[in-house]
């Protein structure tokens, strides 16, 4: 594996970070295989520590061992009741919504809501941002 050289340590490429454990952790849940890979290809070459999940019920099994920074969760096919528990968790949470838009849209504090057409760096965009903030 290609590595970049950091005083003594070798680092690999794309983390950004001495130490692994120091990485913000991104949630992504979305039930669609491929878009959620492609998002975490690419939050994972800006350095953060995404992991993808199928639904809401998935990810909150790891809270324990992986707390996220951030979620970005697809709306598409998502229940209510689901997306209620992310806002229990007290992070950003970041949703990229599709038509037609869920009903309850505007019942959620959202971060910021996305709307398709939307390209996986502009969602990686966002999340960079509210990492930061």
């Amino acid at each position: 594996m290609p590595s970049a050289e950091r005083g003594t340590a070798l680092l690999p490429l794309g983390t950004r970070h001495l130490a692994p454990g120091t990485m913000k952790i991104i949630w992504i849940i979305d039930h669609e295989q491929w878009p959620r890979a492609l998002l975490r290809a690419e939050l994972i070459e800006r350095g953060y520590d995404a992991v993808g999940y199928v639904t809401v019920e998935d990810a909150a099994q790891t809270i324990g061992s992986r707390f996220p920074d951030v979620v970005v969760v697809e709306l598409r096919g998502i229940h209510r009741d689901d997306v209620a528990h992310l806002f229990h968790i007290g992070v950003p949470v970041i949703a990229v919504a599709s038509l037609p838009e869920p009903q309850w849209l505007d019942e959620f504090p959202w971060k910021t809501v996305l709307r398709r057409p939307v390209a996986i760096g502009d969602i990686a965009d966002v999340v960079s941002r509210e990492v930061v903030q």
